[in-house]
């Protein structure tokens, strides 16, 4: 990998006030706690005002960061978000967030890797900025995944809340860089397991259901998703030549208790040196990592020096796992 020169300088996070429990589910849907808490290890979701879209969560995720760290929106160059709930497929959320901040003279994209999203944008922002086409770029991941919930498929609904999480990305000299390693793969094949339907009536051949909502099959993500991280993490370990035994955290995309416990048992790696934010945020998409991160943060488990492995896994199916030094 070529030598980084980009570091992160800041991260922030929001989360709707609303609160979904596992009580309130069971006025819903033919469930439980004791049902869901064992399978999933969730326990509260956060749900978005009706009003409140995912450009919102994400201008607020910014503010956060703002206020946390000594940074600035001055000179950044780039604002890119990763979301699969846009508040429209046009304009993108990164043109709204531009707009509310009056950014001048900024690119904006949005990025579609499903909960892989913020993995995905950081190694972009580094790629971007190593190669030296930006100095300065805005990363979020925020996700309104309860507005494209069906809450009568209650293997789905338990699982889904909304968040966002935004981070600096800035250059650097080479001994201060964050990024160590990255290793992306990808299974197309897999698609027809996760998907939220738009255009088209059929994917890979077989017709999906199309009522706007996401569709999943639980047991085919829980295998494809444990053993894509068991057979890829070792890969990017040995690239990057390091061991687990190094990793101060990992933090993999927060989908349920039980796919991050059997990444945890077959890596052999001790889960309480795992960082995970679904307990009271539910599956938030492309906002777990950076939820599951702040909360490591706020407990004082992160500090600065850690060795952090972030793996984000989802829809497409795509696969994202990145080796950082936390350095703030």
């Amino acid at each position: 990998m070529i030598q980084s020169q980009a570091k992160i300088s800041g991260i922030g996070t929001y989360l709707p006030q609303q609160r979904l429990t596992n009580a309130d589910l069971e006025q819903l849907v033919d469930t439980s706690d004791e049902w869901i808490v064992p399978r999933t290890g969730i326990r509260e979701r956060r749900v978005s005002a009706p009003d409140e879209w995912t450009s919102h969560l994400a201008i607020n995720a910014v503010n956060n960061l703002l206020e946390r760290y000594p940074v600035t929106l001055d000179e950044v160059d780039l604002v890119l978000v990763a979301t699969v709930t846009p508040d429209t497929t046009f304009p993108s959320v990164a043109c709204l967030v531009q707009d509310h901040f009056g950014l001048q003279g900024t690119g904006a994209v949005d990025l579609s890797a499903a909960c892989a999203g913020f993995v995905y944008a950081l190694h972009v922002a580094n790629g971007m900025i190593t190669s030296g086409l930006h100095r300065k770029i805005l990363v979020i991941a925020a996700e309104t995944l309860t507005k494209i919930t069906d809450y009568t498929d209650r293997s789905t609904c338990i699982l889904l809340g909304d968040g966002a999480g935004a981070a600096m990305v800035e250059a650097c000299p080479p001994e201060e860089a964050s990024f160590i390693q990255t290793l992306m793969t990808t299974d197309g094949s897999a698609g027809v397991h996760l998907y939220k339907s738009d255009l088209a009536t059929h994917l890979q051949g077989k017709e999906i259901i199309k009522n706007g909502c996401m569709i999943q099959n639980g047991r085919e993500v829980f295998k494809i998703a444990v053993g894509t991280l068991t057979r890829e993490i070792p890969h990017l370990l040995e690239q990057a030549e390091h061991t687990l035994s190094q990793i101060d955290w990992f933090i993999p995309h927060s989908a349920n208790l039980r796919i991050v416990d059997a990444i945890c048992e077959r890596l052999k790696f001790p889960q309480e040196k795992t960082l995970f934010s679904a307990e009271y945020f539910g599956n938030t998409s492309s906002a777990s990592i950076p939820l599951a991160l702040q909360m490591g943060l706020d407990e004082g488990k992160v500090k600065r020096g850690d060795l952090l492995l972030l793996s984000g896994f989802g829809g497409g199916f795509v696969h994202m796992s990145s080796l950082i030094r936390w350095t703030i």
